[in-house]
């Protein structure tokens, strides 16, 4: 069948996708992933749906190849974190495009890499493209929540259709600008994260009489030291890289001052000083285990003093790091008298060795269409689907590119979870075009029949 073009057929998809609210809870994956499965179903593919709970739906396809190699993950998460439609410029569910963008909840978390995993293979079909390894798109649901109604479900219960050598998804592929240097991480690494109960006891009381020793008021004092400590510095090689590789092209004159990344007590007081300073607080998360609270609770009456105060506390740990480490570190912050309890954690990931022929496929096209950039190998602070994904085996390479021009105002990290979420139209037909070559290439592709000019008119 004729398709539109590449840009025209994820420009379409995106939209479409940003306009169903799947923000998790409750996630209700299922509109988006059908209207995935109809798509796929217009160019002859046979998709699958999964749930581990009604409407939450995860889609898996597959287009063959003739099985000379093993086979390539292209993996989205179709759920959505909240948004707060009062603060934003256009409505968060719209999928609206203005000012050169698609506006919505989603657009690079992550449904744009869902549309265009889509566009690929529904063009990969469409045209007959012989591939030397077979392309496996699963669109998953729960990835905010942890991954357990989607990634992990998949893995644990349908491994056989979801097995791979490589896979792509979040986080990297972007364009980070500095100085006058444009780089492009590409994630093959990511922290582990360990949730943790922090739980003080207390004797109860009148509220009539207070207690300086009360729960309440050692939770406070709690909360303060954790949020004012800077946890021990531990040096990972790909954060090393990472930065040597952003001094090299860095001129002369400035290049002592990267170094100075590495210093997060440096970075700390830069974030503190300077409000909306993200890239400092980025990279010092990226030297160290790091503890945020997040979630308190005391007491049930106005008149009451508590004997129960706990708080929550999402911690993260670097490659190389355990549970048990960080544990240990929040103990000498927090002292005694607090009671720690892991309530859920997954282990930090690496793709090693980064070098691969992915790898350098993805260097190639990346550089190719833009002289002067660089790819760069990244730690994420964050958890991503790789966490379950890379367990069969497959080596993760955070690769969803999207061109973002210097000047534009855009900053790709603030899109994160943001207000007024929103991918360049522009960055996106670069993007897709990018991830397209990508998967060609390491398949081997060879086109029969009709030219994909011809077929995509």
């Amino acid at each position: 069948m004729a398709l539109p073009s590449l840009a025209d057929d994820t420009k379409r998809l995106c939209q479409s996708l940003l306009r169903i609210d799947t923000t998790n809870p409750p996630g209700n994956e299922r509109p988006a992933a059908e209207l995935l499965a109809a798509a796929f179903r217009e160019v002859g593919l046979q998709p699958e749906l999964f749930e581990a709970e009604p409407n939450r739906t995860n889609l898996i396809v597959r287009h063959r190849g003739t099985g000379a190699q093993p086979p390539l993950l292209l993996s989205a998460h179709l759920d959505v974190v909240e948004a707060d439609a009062s603060k934003w410029q256009r409505p968060p569910f719209s999928g609206d495009e203005h000012e050169g963008c698609l506006w919505g909840r989603g657009a690079v978390d992550m449904k744009h890499m869902a549309a265009m995993s889509t566009a690929i293979i529904r063009r990969l079909a469409a045209t007959g493209t012989k591939l030397d390894r077979d392309i496996i798109f699963a669109a998953v649901a729960d990835e905010e929540a942890g991954c357990d109604l989607g990634a992990r479900f998949l893995v644990e219960n349908h491994r056989s259709k979801i097995e791979a050598e490589y896979a792509l998804g979040e986080v990297g592929g972007f364009s980070l600008h500095l100085g006058e240097s444009t780089f492009y991480p590409v994630q093959v690494a990511e922290k582990g994260f360990v949730w943790v109960k922090a739980r003080i006891t207390g004797e109860p009381g009148h509220g009539s009489m207070p207690r300086l020793d009360s729960a309440v008021t050692k939770l406070g004092e709690a909360l303060m030291r954790l949020g004012k400590a800077q946890m021990p510095v531990h040096q990972t090689k790909y954060v090393m890289q990472f930065l040597d590789m952003l001094r090299q092209q860095q001129p002369k004159l400035i290049q002592p001052l990267v170094k100075l990344l590495a210093r997060p007590q440096l970075l700390a007081r830069v974030a503190r000083l300077v409000p909306g300073v993200s890239v400092a607080r980025s990279f010092s998360a990226l030297l160290s285990n790091t503890a945020s609270a997040t979630v308190v609770r005391a007491g049930a009456k106005t008149n009451v003093i508590p004997g129960v105060a706990e708080f929550e506390i999402d911690g993260r740990t670097l490659p190389g790091q355990t549970d048990e480490d960080l544990i240990r570190e929040l103990r000498a912050v927090l002292g005694e008298g607090v009671e720690l309890e892991i309530m859920k954690s997954a282990p930090p990931i690496v793709t090693e060795p980064v070098a691969s022929p992915l790898w350098d496929v993805i260097t190639r096209q990346v550089e190719s269409r833009e002289p002067g950039a660089r790819v760069v190998p990244y730690l994420i602070p964050g958890f991503t689907d790789a966490k379950y994904f890379t367990q069969m085996g497959a080596r993760w390479y955070g690769f969803v590119p999207i061109k973002i021009e210097k000047n534009s105002g855009i900053r790709f990290a603030d899109m994160f979870h943001g207000h007024d979420e929103r991918v360049p139209v522009a960055g996106l037909a670069w993007g897709v075009e990018v991830l397209d070559a990508v998967v060609r290439e390491i398949s081997g592709a060879q086109v029969q029949g009709e030219s994909f000019e011809s077929a995509a008119g």
